[in-house]
Protein backbone atom coordinates (compact mmCIF):
# COMPACT_ATOMS: atom_id res chain seq x y z
CA UNK A 1 0.00 0.00 0.00
CA UNK A 2 1.38 3.46 -0.80
CA UNK A 3 -0.44 6.84 -0.77
CA UNK A 4 2.30 9.41 -0.61
CA UNK A 5 5.96 9.21 -0.19
CA UNK A 6 8.37 11.36 2.34
CA UNK A 7 11.79 11.04 1.55
CA UNK A 8 14.38 11.53 4.29
CA UNK A 9 17.94 10.80 4.05
CA UNK A 10 20.23 9.15 7.04
CA UNK A 11 23.09 11.87 6.76
CA UNK A 12 20.57 15.03 6.93
CA UNK A 13 18.56 13.88 10.34
CA UNK A 14 20.10 14.64 13.46
CA UNK A 15 17.73 12.24 15.03
CA UNK A 16 16.80 8.49 14.83
CA UNK A 17 14.35 7.62 11.75
CA UNK A 18 12.44 5.69 14.16
CA UNK A 19 11.77 7.92 16.52
CA UNK A 20 10.98 10.30 13.62
CA UNK A 21 8.72 7.30 12.26
CA UNK A 22 7.01 6.85 15.55
CA UNK A 23 6.28 10.38 16.24
CA UNK A 24 4.43 11.13 12.56
CA UNK A 25 2.19 8.03 13.73
CA UNK A 26 1.41 10.19 16.71
CA UNK A 27 0.50 13.04 15.11
CA UNK A 28 -1.55 11.66 12.34
CA UNK A 29 -3.29 8.50 13.56
CA UNK A 30 -3.59 5.62 11.13
CA UNK A 31 -1.36 7.00 8.94
CA UNK A 32 1.65 4.09 7.93
CA UNK A 33 5.55 4.95 8.15
CA UNK A 34 8.01 2.51 6.86
CA UNK A 35 11.55 3.33 6.80
CA UNK A 36 13.45 1.95 2.94
CA UNK A 37 17.04 1.89 1.88
CA UNK A 38 17.17 5.36 4.58
CA UNK A 39 14.04 6.72 3.98
CA UNK A 40 11.35 7.20 5.20
CA UNK A 41 7.78 6.28 3.33
CA UNK A 42 4.45 7.99 5.01
CA UNK A 43 0.88 6.90 3.86
CA UNK A 44 -2.45 7.93 4.36
CA UNK A 45 -4.67 5.77 5.80
CA UNK A 46 -6.12 3.14 3.05
CA UNK A 47 -9.70 3.59 1.57
CA UNK A 48 -12.66 1.14 1.41
CA UNK A 49 -11.89 -0.25 -1.69
CA UNK A 50 -8.44 -0.63 -0.71
CA UNK A 51 -9.78 -2.74 2.41
CA UNK A 52 -12.47 -4.85 0.74
CA UNK A 53 -9.45 -5.83 -2.02
CA UNK A 54 -7.43 -7.08 1.18
CA UNK A 55 -10.77 -8.77 2.72
CA UNK A 56 -11.33 -10.29 -0.95
CA UNK A 57 -7.48 -11.84 -1.17
CA UNK A 58 -7.65 -12.95 3.00
CA UNK A 59 -10.09 -15.51 1.87
CA UNK A 60 -8.49 -17.84 -0.42
CA UNK A 61 -5.60 -17.87 1.48
CA UNK A 62 -7.17 -19.14 4.38
CA UNK A 63 -9.31 -21.56 2.66
CA UNK A 64 -6.15 -23.01 1.28
CA UNK A 65 -5.48 -23.94 4.79
CA UNK A 66 -3.18 -21.12 5.63
CA UNK A 67 -4.48 -20.47 9.13
CA UNK A 68 -3.98 -23.85 10.33
CA UNK A 69 -1.64 -23.32 13.20
CA UNK A 70 1.50 -23.59 11.39
CA UNK A 71 1.33 -20.99 9.12
CA UNK A 72 -1.01 -17.71 9.68
CA UNK A 73 -2.33 -15.26 7.59
CA UNK A 74 -2.10 -11.64 9.01
CA UNK A 75 -2.15 -8.21 7.93
CA UNK A 76 -0.25 -4.87 8.53
CA UNK A 77 2.76 -6.93 10.45
CA UNK A 78 6.09 -5.40 10.53
CA UNK A 79 8.74 -6.81 8.35
CA UNK A 80 12.35 -6.28 9.57
CA UNK A 81 14.75 -5.15 6.59
CA UNK A 82 18.45 -6.05 5.80
CA UNK A 83 18.69 -2.51 3.96
CA UNK A 84 19.47 0.17 6.54
CA UNK A 85 20.10 0.00 10.31
CA UNK A 86 16.78 1.39 10.55
CA UNK A 87 14.83 -0.04 7.75
CA UNK A 88 11.38 -2.01 8.06
CA UNK A 89 8.18 -2.21 5.85
CA UNK A 90 4.64 -2.99 6.91
CA UNK A 91 3.19 -5.27 4.35
CA UNK A 92 -0.60 -5.22 3.47
CA UNK A 93 -1.16 -8.99 3.90
CA UNK A 94 1.31 -11.80 5.10
CA UNK A 95 1.62 -15.52 5.53
CA UNK A 96 4.19 -16.47 7.91
CA UNK A 97 5.16 -19.14 9.97
CA UNK A 98 2.91 -19.53 13.50
CA UNK A 99 6.22 -19.03 15.38
CA UNK A 100 6.36 -15.22 14.71
CA UNK A 101 6.51 -14.20 17.91
CA UNK A 102 9.45 -15.41 18.38
CA UNK A 103 11.12 -13.74 15.65
CA UNK A 104 10.35 -10.65 17.35
CA UNK A 105 13.23 -8.29 16.22
CA UNK A 106 12.33 -4.59 17.46
CA UNK A 107 10.01 -1.80 16.81
CA UNK A 108 7.15 -4.27 16.15
CA UNK A 109 8.76 -5.96 13.33
CA UNK A 110 9.82 -9.37 12.65
CA UNK A 111 12.69 -11.35 10.96
CA UNK A 112 12.42 -11.98 7.80
CA UNK A 113 13.17 -15.44 8.16
CA UNK A 114 9.63 -16.17 9.18
CA UNK A 115 7.70 -14.84 6.27
CA UNK A 116 6.70 -16.70 3.39
CA UNK A 117 4.57 -14.54 1.18
CA UNK A 118 4.14 -10.61 1.21
CA UNK A 119 1.45 -8.97 -0.67
CA UNK A 120 0.53 -4.88 -1.32
CA UNK A 121 -2.43 -3.93 -2.64
CA UNK A 122 -1.08 -0.57 -4.47
CA UNK A 123 -3.15 2.97 -3.72
CA UNK A 124 -1.76 6.82 -4.90
CA UNK A 125 1.78 6.16 -5.16
CA UNK A 126 1.88 2.83 -6.48
CA UNK A 127 6.24 3.10 -7.19
CA UNK A 128 6.92 2.04 -3.94
CA UNK A 129 5.60 -1.15 -4.56
CA UNK A 130 6.19 -1.69 -8.04
CA UNK A 131 10.27 -0.52 -7.25
CA UNK A 132 10.89 0.32 -4.01
CA UNK A 133 9.44 -2.51 -2.13
CA UNK A 134 10.56 -4.80 -4.96
CA UNK A 135 14.39 -4.97 -4.45
CA UNK A 136 13.44 -4.56 -0.22
CA UNK A 137 11.59 -7.79 -0.16
CA UNK A 138 14.27 -9.54 -2.22
CA UNK A 139 17.21 -8.42 -0.53
CA UNK A 140 15.08 -9.66 2.67
CA UNK A 141 15.01 -12.88 0.52
CA UNK A 142 11.09 -13.49 1.13
CA UNK A 143 9.83 -16.16 -1.38
CA UNK A 144 6.83 -14.45 -2.79
CA UNK A 145 6.08 -10.74 -2.95
CA UNK A 146 1.91 -10.44 -4.98
CA UNK A 147 1.24 -7.26 -6.04
CA UNK A 148 -2.69 -5.58 -6.78
CA UNK A 149 -2.06 -2.83 -9.33
CA UNK A 150 -5.03 -0.88 -8.77
CA UNK A 151 -3.51 1.48 -11.45
CA UNK A 152 -3.17 -0.42 -14.36
CA UNK A 153 -5.52 -3.17 -12.84
CA UNK A 154 -3.01 -6.04 -13.08
CA UNK A 155 -1.68 -8.34 -10.65
CA UNK A 156 2.12 -9.35 -10.06
CA UNK A 157 3.21 -12.69 -8.57
CA UNK A 158 7.05 -12.38 -8.03
CA UNK A 159 8.88 -15.52 -7.20
CA UNK A 160 12.73 -16.40 -6.39
CA UNK A 161 14.67 -13.63 -4.73
CA UNK A 162 17.72 -12.60 -6.03
CA UNK A 163 20.14 -9.52 -4.93
CA UNK A 164 18.57 -7.24 -7.05
CA UNK A 165 14.95 -8.50 -7.67
CA UNK A 166 13.12 -11.35 -8.73
CA UNK A 167 14.03 -13.70 -10.98
CA UNK A 168 10.00 -14.93 -12.13
CA UNK A 169 7.78 -12.17 -12.56
CA UNK A 170 4.11 -13.38 -13.95
CA UNK A 171 1.87 -10.26 -14.82
CA UNK A 172 -2.28 -11.59 -14.79
CA UNK A 173 -4.77 -9.55 -16.39
CA UNK A 174 -8.34 -9.75 -15.82
CA UNK A 175 -10.16 -12.62 -16.78
CA UNK A 176 -7.29 -14.49 -15.51
CA UNK A 177 -6.38 -16.86 -12.26
CA UNK A 178 -2.95 -16.34 -10.78
CA UNK A 179 -1.21 -19.24 -9.33
CA UNK A 180 0.90 -18.93 -5.94
CA UNK A 181 3.13 -21.66 -5.65
CA UNK A 182 2.34 -24.36 -2.86
CA UNK A 183 5.90 -23.28 -1.65
CA UNK A 184 4.09 -21.27 0.91
CA UNK A 185 2.42 -23.96 2.47
CA UNK A 186 -0.37 -24.57 -0.03
CA UNK A 187 -1.65 -23.75 -3.80
CA UNK A 188 -3.66 -20.48 -3.13
CA UNK A 189 -5.53 -19.63 -6.67
CA UNK A 190 -6.21 -15.94 -6.94
CA UNK A 191 -9.11 -14.88 -9.64
CA UNK A 192 -7.67 -11.48 -10.67
CA UNK A 193 -10.90 -9.87 -11.84
CA UNK A 194 -12.45 -10.77 -8.55
CA UNK A 195 -9.79 -8.83 -6.32
CA UNK A 196 -9.18 -5.86 -9.24
CA UNK A 197 -12.88 -5.16 -9.05
CA UNK A 198 -12.87 -5.46 -4.84
CA UNK A 199 -10.11 -2.56 -5.05
CA UNK A 200 -12.35 -0.38 -7.48
CA UNK A 201 -15.02 2.13 -6.12
CA UNK A 202 -18.34 1.44 -6.07
CA UNK A 203 -20.54 2.79 -8.53
CA UNK A 204 -23.96 4.17 -6.97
Amino acid sequence: MSAASVEQPFDDEPFSLTSIADEIMERHPGYRVEIIEGHLLVTPSPDAPHARALTTLMRPFITAGLDDGETEVLQNVGLWLPTGAEDYAIPDLVVVDADIDEHFVENNAYDPVCFRLVLEVTSGNWQNDLKTKVGAYAAAKIPVYVIVDRKHQRLHVLMDPTEDGYATHRVHAPGETATVPDSIGAKVMLDVTQILEAGQPKRS
